[in-house]
């Protein structure tokens, strides 16, 4: 009788989870995507209103100019490659004598 009344005691073990910061920085359990820091939109409370006049804050700011004529170049490359792909008459476009 006196096996079964006994309890048996937990198992100890030292558990560390994989993402753990030793310094106590932050959630070892949060996901967080690697630009988050550097959106306005991404942090800080607030509602709907809030989030909307930082995003809109966000679109007004002026961007590099290289970035922007490279996504224009790389945009009209992807259409004409499109175009090509179906066969689309680009004489339309160029008068004919």
């Amino acid at each position: 009788m006196g096996r079964f009344s006994k309890l048996r005691k937990n198992k100890k073990y030292s558990y560390r989870p994989r993402y753990y910061d030793d310094k106590g920085e932050g959630n070892p359990f949060k996901i967080q995507h690697k630009l988050d820091k550097y959106r306005t939109t991404a942090q800080g409370p607030g509602g709907l209103k809030t989030r909307w006049n930082n995003a809109i804050s966000d679109i007004k700011q002026q961007g590099d100019r290289n970035l922007r004529l490279r996504f224009w170049i790389i945009l009209a490359v992807l259409l004409l490659i499109v175009l090509y792909i179906f066969d689309f008459d680009l004489s339309i476009f160029f008068p004919s004598e």
